[in-house]
């Protein structure tokens, strides 16, 4: 089995900086695409930003600049680094990524329990 958890949310101001962390553990042979999710109060979760094994990003155009995904292959752990946010990006962040485990084949998505971000003064 795979865990993934996230950790680093919290109440940040209105142009302050928040890091978000999200580990993965378990039987991982390889991890391919992590992302980032959030879901705002009464809205639809929504992609954040993608990164590939390679390094490769893709984020949603309105949070270029703002919010930065990285990733640490050797700790298996992928990053949201949150500058300047908005209290719009209030919400429940989520992390996934498809992972395939140790002896099997194919890949499957693992999803963290998400941690609660409030961006208020």
């Amino acid at each position: 089995q795979v865990q993934l958890v996230e950790s680093g949310g919290g109440l940040v101001q209105p142009g302050g900086s928040l890091r978000l962390s999200c580990a993965a553990s378990g039987n991982i042979a390889e991890i391919y695409d992590m992302r980032w999710y959030r879901r705002a109060l009464g809205k639809e979760r929504e992609l954040v930003a993608i990164i590939g094994s390679n390094g490769r990003i893709k984020s949603l155009d309105s949070m270029k600049g703002r919010f930065t995904i990285s990733r640490d292959n050797i700790k298996n752990t992928v990053y949201l680094q949150m500058t300047s946010p908005k209290p719009e990006d209030t919400g429940v962040y989520y992390c996934n990524a498809d992972v395939q485990s140790l002896g099997k084949l194919g890949t499957l998505t693992f999803w963290g329990p998400g941690t609660q971000v409030t961006v208020s003064s």
